[in-house]
Formats: structure tokens, sequence, C-alpha cells
């Protein structure tokens, strides 16, 4: 089973050479931290910045220089700052090339929802829906289940939506699946985890086909 910084090393193999790709809050800011050496990647947050690099040690952290979560972070050289109707621009004119989202709830169909439980007070749901609206290629990194072990891969989302049949690829504390023809297509299993552990715990649709991989981090 994996933990937060496991989901984000393995969601870091997904990054190609050459790559856009705005991070999510939460568990996909982890991702700029392992990236391949020798992939170069320029990571965009919709507040205003291009070049994001690893979150700064302690006690050399910028509190003007932030992402989209209000974290502080590091800049690459050659990064930008831009206001938000230009970081917009480029997320609607789809410009960036992968989107690394938390989600609450994903349907087998693709669906999202990550921004609003009812009667729980929030900010609002910040640039979410302009990023699965715009992007093509979503991957969401979450836990497999809630805190009272119910799966949080379903059927049909519960929770207010975030985006329509959007997300391509989901990455859990427990396993890589794929979303295709309405289902979740398992495609690797964490470390010391088992098939039948990730049936009983996906209410969604699950697809299995042949022997599953264990999927490698290093």
């Amino acid at each position: 089973m994996l933990d937060k910084i496991g989901i984000a090393k393995r969601i870091a193999k997904e990054v190609q050479d050459g790559y856009y790709v705005n991070l999510g809050i939460g568990i996909p800011t982890l991702v700029a931290n392992y990236v391949p050496e020798g992939i170069n990647v320029e990571f965009q947050s919709e507040n205003g910045v291009l070049g994001m690099g690893p979150f700064p040690y302690e006690g050399e952290e910028d509190a003007d220089i932030i992402n989209a979560g209000k974290q502080t972070i590091t800049t690459l050289p050659g990064a930008s700052f831009f206001d938000s109707s230009t970081s917009f621009g480029m997320i609607r004119g789809q410009h960036v090339d992968l989107t690394i989202l938390g989600a609450m709830e994903v349907a087998e169909n693709g669906d999202i929802a990550n921004w609003k439980i009812p009667g729980k007070m929030v900010k609002g749901m910040g640039g979410a829906m302009d990023l699965v609206a715009s992007a093509e290629n979503i991957i969401v990194a979450m836990m497999h289940t809630n805190k009272a072990g119910k799966s949080k891969l379903l059927k049909a989302c519960s929770l207010p939506l975030t985006g329509v049949s959007c997300v391509k690829k989901v990455v859990t504390n427990l396993a890589v699946l794929e979303i295709e023809n309405g289902s979740f297509k398992l495609l690797e299993r964490a470390p010391g985890v088992s098939v039948e552990e990730i049936k009983n715990a996906t209410e969604g649709n699950l697809v299995i086909e042949g022997e599953i991989p264990e999927m490698q981090l290093d």
C-alpha cells in the first residue's frame, strides 16, 4: 500500500519530456519533487506561475512565491509570473499537456467530484472546473477509500460534480486504474496489495484482465 509520497512518485512516471503540467492542491503538488532525471517539464499553477520547482527547504521559503494552494514553492531558472487571465488563457486554450488533480470521488464513467461537500463551507472551486473542462489528459491522485473504509471509486458520484466524463487515469494508494468504456480497468497494483483487496475497495465496475503487475516506483 502506498502513502501520499508513493502516489506522487508513481504519477511522476506519467510525466513526459517537454510537458506543460498543472498540479492541483493536495497530493498532486508532491509530484514536482519526483520528476525523473533527464525529464524537462514546466509546472504551471493557475495563480500565475510557470516553471515551479520542488518545495523549498525549511528556512528557505519566500512567502511571496506560492502555488494555487497557498503553499510556498521554488521556481526554476526561466520561470515566469503573470496575471490570472493569462494563466486561465493557457488552461482554456488547451496549452497544458497534463492535469493532475486530487478528488473526493471518481465515477466509473470518468466523472470527478473534488470541490464541495454539501453543508461544509468552501471558498469556491478554484480553477478545477476550468481545468477539467479544458484538459484532455487528466490523472487523479487520491486515496482509494475514505476514513470509514468506503470506496471513493464509484458507480456514480454522490457529491457535486466538478467535471463530467473527463478523468483518464486514477492512481490511488492501492492501484493504478484507467477509465475505459465506462469502467475502471486495473493496470497495476501497489506493492503488497492483492487484486482481491482492490476489488473489495472498488464500488464501480472493475475490469481485470490477465496478471496484474506490481507498480514500480524507482
